[in-house]
């Protein structure tokens, strides 16, 4: 088998993995958060959206009716001889005609379907250079429901932290039940707007017990948790203590008259995992 090959397969067994089963953070997140809330509509969400897990898992079945559009993320030497863009292609190609995705990809204008998820830009495809013969993949799932609810802000650098802090609680509150709570948030702060928004969504590769290693970021991330729990949404936005699972906040320096602030929603099943292949094994 060639290196090639081997890549489309782990990206592939990613896209299988995405699409049927949980990261083990996220199932026992919603473990503790079933066992922790009082309302009794909550826990029965909670007690749903778990049985509806091991039942995927068992039968090997998407989690999901939508199971979104793919993200690919890539860290690999430049000089290795691999076409990640070919491999995402064609593993969300044959994911789709296995019917482990489904086919969501459409044209922006005219919405014409090829129904193979392939498409201009898509999948989306990232990729970051780094040295030596492993390359490390990372697919995350995204679906509609919770992608509709992503927002960039262009809030003005007086308004600060305090700002920040207002506009993503304010943003959970007016989604309400849209994204499908508990949810995962991701913010992106500074950079430009695109940037902005791309480091949102590479908040979300963190695993949830994994806070911000600089302590003012960690302390914004801690508040910005307990805030949006005490908005009372719950599971599903009919009640509950359970409204955010966790929030991941990632920056960049950025432009003296601009403070770009970017939201990336998760629903509960956050679908992400990751693999790695070493070229020289």
């Amino acid at each position: 088998m060639s290196l090639q090959t081997k890549l489309e397969v782990v990206c592939l067994e990613l896209l299988k993995k995405t699409s049927t089963d949980l990261p083990p953070d996220v199932e026992q997140a919603l473990e503790k958060a079933e066992k922790g809330e009082r309302d009794p509509v909550a826990r029965a969400n909670l007690r749903a959206i778990l049985e509806n897990l091991r039942v995927a898992r068992e039968r090997g079945v998407p989690l999901c009716q939508d199971t979104g559009l793919p993200l690919f993320y890539f860290w690999m030497d430049p000089s290795l001889p691999l076409d990640p863009f070919e491999a995402a292609r064609k593993a969300v190609k044959k994911a789709t005609r296995e019917g482990f995705l489904r086919p969501n990809t459409v044209h922006p204008l005219s919405r014409k379907n090829e129904g193979n998820n392939l498409g201009k830009e898509m999948p989306r495809v990232k990729v970051f250079r780094r040295r030596g013969e492993e390359v490390e993949v990372t697919v995350l799932l995204k679906g509609a429901g919770s992608e509709n609810c992503s927002k960039l802000i262009m809030l003005a650098p007086e308004k600060g932290v305090e700002g920040i802090k207002e506009l993503v609680v304010k943003a959970v509150a007016e989604a309400g039940g849209k994204p499908c709570p508990p949810i995962i948030l991701g913010v992106g702060i500074g950079g430009n707007a695109e940037l902005s928004m791309e480091l949102a969504n590479l908040s979300l590769l963190r695993p949830l017990p994994e806070r911000h290693r600089e302590p003012s970021l960690r302390r914004l991330e801690e508040e910005l948790e307990k805030r949006i729990n005490r908005l009372g949404l719950g599971p599903m936005g009919l009640g509950g203590k359970t409204t955010c699972l966790g929030v991941k906040v990632e920056y960049a320096h950025t432009h003296t008259a601009s403070l770009p602030v970017s939201l990336s929603f998760l629903c509960w099943a956050a679908r992400r995992a990751s693999a790695s292949l070493e070229v020289g094994g």
